[in-house]
């Protein structure tokens, strides 16, 4: 469900200039990264330099690989009845991990894989998160929630107590809505809140707690889940459709008009992306095949 845009900009700079042209970096990089078998990846993040982070749906571990090569391995282990949806790195190079079912979050560091923190917040399905300067946001797509991890100063990480559940508005807080992806506005004080059942956007202040739905000028964001921005630029992954809605939203993040539909044959229902260059990486998440052991992912590249 997401991944830090920020720094996946900031990464893609110097490695663009290294590789000297988008052209070469589609000769150096793999276009497919194969997965453990039994996985089940649901979110990716880009980190530093060119990692990657992939939760699992089995059993709560992180992967982390290199995107130059492809190849990786367990970067933290997972533990029987857990799991791990949306993965968010901040400015601090700390990975946010989303406990799905779980009801809470992890925090680990994102260069070691040390546990830092975990946090409860009660939920039922915690699914996406994304960080803002002085918070990290989390969705429950089962309750009318978001969950907010304040942060201290230089982004210290607070004590449980300091947990706030914010009670959503009508619209963005309708039952069955099902809010999944979240992401900043381009401004970075507000959130944007996709609804998978509902095929709405929503952008969310939280120090008000009021909600606009976002015009999409009758483009569809049905299914959506993992969102990424760039700029003005965000893109919605549509998972049972196999692919990316590409929107670009206006000054306030109150309209988005739709750029372009991305599609891949290797896309096999992905569900979040991260941002390298001029590339995303998608997660196949495969939901339509009965998971078992040898079940095989991977994640996808395609041309952004």
């Amino acid at each position: 469900m997401n991944r830090r845009t920020l720094l996946a900009a900031a990464a893609a700079a110097p490695a663009a200039l290294a590789l000297g042209s988008p052209a070469e970096a589609h000769d150096v990089f793999p276009s497919i990264m194969d997965l453990p078998d039994g996985w089940r990846p649901e979110g990716i993040a880009i980190g530093r330099g060119t990692s990657f982070y992939v939760g699992s749906l089995a059993n709560g571990a992180i992967f982390r690989g290199d995107l130059r090569t492809g190849q990786g391995s367990v970067f933290v282990p997972g533990a029987v009845g857990t799991q791990k949806t949306g993965l968010e790195i901040d400015d601090h190079n700390r990975i946010w991990a989303c406990g799905a079912g779980g009801g809470g979050a992890s925090v680990h560091d994102a260069r070691t894989g040390e546990l830092l923190a975990s946090y409860a917040f009660g939920g039922t399905f915690v699914n996406d998160a994304v960080a803002l300067h002085d918070a990290v946001y989390f969705t429950d797509s089962q309750q009318a929630f978001l969950y907010a991890v304040p942060l201290g100063r230089h982004g210290a990480l607070p004590g449980q107590n300091a947990v706030q559940k914010l009670a959503l508005p009508p619209g963005i807080g309708d039952a069955g809505a099902f809010n999944n992806g979240i992401e900043s506005t381009p401004d970075g004080r507000r959130v944007i809140v996709v609804q998978s059942t509902a095929n709405r956007l929503y952008n969310y202040d939280p120090g008000t707690n009021t909600a606009v739905q976002i015009d999409l000028g009758g483009a569809s964001v049905l299914r959506g889940d993992g969102l990424l921005r760039r700029g003005h630029t965000l893109y919605v992954v549509r998972n049972f459709f196999n692919l990316i809605a590409k929107f670009h939203l206006n000054h306030d993040a109150t309209t988005a008009t739709l750029v372009d539909e991305i599609t891949s044959p290797d896309f096999q229902i992905p569900t979040t992306i991260g941002a390298f260059g001029p590339f995303l990486y998608a997660c196949n998440a495969r939901f339509d095949t009965p998971p078992t052991p040898d079940t095989t992912y991977n994640v996808v590249r395609v041309n952004g």
